[in-house]
């Protein structure tokens, strides 16, 4: 043991003396879940919009406060024409723009018209939502009938009632935080490991290693130990940046928290070891490492595209990502406060996954040079 300590010693540092590795380390969380948090986001706010009122009764007025006073929408301009509505879309100035018919009040089967810039369908589909359900509640309260941009009808006396679960302020931040912390552990555990281990062999250190009295288990356990521990000191950097600066709750238990994630960083430092069984550059690790860790997780983990609308063949490929599986996990427990019994299925896909690795890793490492 004190012979598998001074090597861990030793691994330790030479991650503190080089700057660009610390760098890495500490600063790339930080940076990432500000530019996820902040930068990086799919909610719409203020968004610059115009209204042809050509009513101009009290429920058209009524319906026009509540577009001006949510969040989402910000007015440009009211405009006389769909002519003039036309030329701000021309110039970029709007991206919405409401259209009451004459006589709104008054008439039972008049709706609303929205114009929306569809060049982002997936922003004009927001938009468009946004609006409609903010024209309906103005609907509701004022006592019409006509459901805006349909032809169907809604009793003045009936009004949904809608509540959002767990993410009731629908922030980006409570997808974004768990996709965050699979993406950093995944790429300091996988690559700063594969990348410390060709390092060795590259600059032909690693003989020196082998040679030593220590087996080559510990060497491997040694290089892995000291990012294992730092990614620890990640995770809790990244939960104290989302609670007190993205005010994300963590509403389960922080202990089972960290449990699953010493789970996927044993996952990540494996498949950082099977990449320096390939890879016999540097580069060539960290380009494995790029290619094979960072691009699936961005892609195929749910973080940012939801899987459920990927073709089929995706959807099965992202179940060998275990990103999919962590960034599930995290959800249940941060999010929703759910506890071991309820991620049962999560922990055991990421206990095959060290062992399948494990066993790949150790058959390809070449314990003589």
């Amino acid at each position: 043991m004190k012979q598998f300590i001074s090597f861990i010693r030793k691994e330790f540092y030479h991650i503190f003396r080089d700057t660009r590795t610390m760098m890495i380390l500490l600063l790339m969380p930080i940076i990432q879940i500000i530019l996820f948090g902040y930068a990086i986001t799919t909610e719409i706010t203020s968004v610059p919009i115009a209204i042809f009122d050509q009513s101009r009764d009290e429920v058209t007025t009524k319906i026009s406060d509540r577009l001006i006073a949510s969040e989402y929408f910000d007015l440009y301009k009211m405009v006389d024409s769909e002519a003039e509505a036309q030329a701000l879309f021309k110039k970029g100035k709007v991206r919405l723009v409401v259209v009451f018919p004459p006589l709104y009040a008054s008439s039972p089967d008049a709706s609303v018209q929205l114009l929306a810039d569809a060049t982002d369908p997936n922003e004009a589909t927001q938009l468009t939502a946004y609006a409609t359900a903010i024209i309906q509640q103005g609907k509701v309260d004022s006592g019409t009938m006509a459901v805006a941009g349909s032809g169907s009808q809604l009793s003045a006396g009936i009004s949904p009632v809608v509540q959002l679960l767990y993410n009731p302020t629908m922030k980006g931040a409570y997808n974004f935080v768990p996709g965050v912390m699979g993406l950093i552990l995944i790429l300091i555990c996988a690559m700063m490991t594969s990348v410390g281990i060709v390092r060795e062999k590259e600059v032909g250190t690693m003989e020196v290693l082998l040679v030593s009295p220590i087996k080559p288990i510990y060497i491997i356990l040694a290089k892995a130990t000291p990012y294992l521990l730092l990614s620890m000191v990640n995770v809790a950097t990244i939960l104290c940046l989302s609670y007190f600066l993205l005010e994300v709750p963590i509403v389960g238990s922080v202990v089972l928290l960290f449990s699953i994630s010493i789970l996927y960083a044993l996952v990540s430092l494996c498949l950082g070891l099977l990449i320096s069984t390939i890879a016999d550059t540097q580069q060539a690790a960290m380009l494995i490492s790029a290619m094979a860790l960072m691009l699936p997780v961005m892609l195929l983990s749910g973080m940012v595209f939801p899987i459920e609308n990927m073709p089929d063949i995706l959807q099965w490929l992202s179940n060998i990502v275990p990103a999919k599986w962590y960034i599930i996990a995290v959800k249940d427990v941060m999010i929703k406060g759910l506890g071991a019994a309820s991620i049962m299925k999560e922990i055991g896909i990421l206990v095959l996954m060290v062992l399948v690795l494990i066993l790949l890793s150790v058959k390809r490492f070449k314990i003589r040079l």
